[in-house]
């Protein structure tokens, strides 16, 4: 048995080729599937290159950009049908997520449905990131803990371990985000629809490495509307 990252990328070619050395130093036994939505920048020759040294590493190429929430869903669905998995993990190919911290993101699946890498747990932190950022993110966890509930204190953490079993479980057709907030509908679906055991583990959250944020006024907007939809289906329909 063994656990599998999932790395999204869209032109994360110089990224990439320095996370995956750091992934492999920390964590030599696991695979790595890194999903890229077609970039014109070559992140996919760039990981072509990388698996002529590490056979443990697969490219997942999909045709076009469909949103980091679609490739999540794409993978998943795939990934989750190996009978070899024990665990899947996602990741940021930016540099954001630390490799340093997926031990104890494996050692959670130990006990627990769900581990999430947390920023807003004790000994959590946001590392060199601007004020507006801060206050963004603060902001957007806050907005959408008092809708969405399940006692999550990182609804919208995208470093995330997942035990095989619960990903089986989980019902992708009904997740209907497709960007950012895919992070939050799809915990909330584990918690409510699941009844999956969820625990939090401390993360430095680190500003990216290289290349442009991927935000958008629609990430913002698709981010605000999800958690009030959330919000009625956990109210009004039960």
């Amino acid at each position: 048995m063994t656990d599998v990252i999932v790395i999204p990328t869209y032109n994360e070619r110089e990224n990439i080729q320095r996370l995956i050395p750091e992934i492999f130093a920390v964590v030599p036994d696991v695979r790595i599937v890194v999903v890229d939505d077609s970039s014109p920048d070559g992140t996919a020759e760039a990981v072509q290159e990388l698996m002529e040294q590490y056979s443990q590493l697969e490219l997942m190429s999909r045709t076009v950009k469909d949103g980091l929430g679609s490739a999540y869903k794409h993978a998943l669905s795939s990934i989750r049908e190996q009978d070899n998995v024990r665990g899947i993990i996602t990741m940021d190919a930016d540099g954001s997520h630390g490799a340093q911290f997926l031990p104890a993101l494996r050692a959670g699946l130990d006990t627990h449905d769900l581990v999430i890498g947390s920023r807003y747990v004790p000994g959590g932190s946001l590392e060199d990131w601007a004020l507006w950022r801060r206050l963004l993110s603060i902001g957007g966890n806050w907005y959408a803990r008092i809708l969405v509930g399940g006692g999550i204190a990182d609804l919208t953490a995208g470093f995330v371990a997942m035990r095989s079993t619960l990903a089986r479980a989980v019902d992708f057709n009904a997740l209907g985000s497709a960007g950012y907030a895919y992070q939050m509908e799809f915990k909330n679906h584990c918690v409510r629809r699941c009844s999956a055991s969820v625990t939090e583990v401390p993360i430095a959250f680190g500003e990216r490495r290289e290349g442009e944020s991927k935000l958008s006024n629609q990430i913002i907007w698709e981010g605000i509307r999800t958690p009030l939809r959330l919000w009625w289906q956990r109210v009004w329909k039960g």
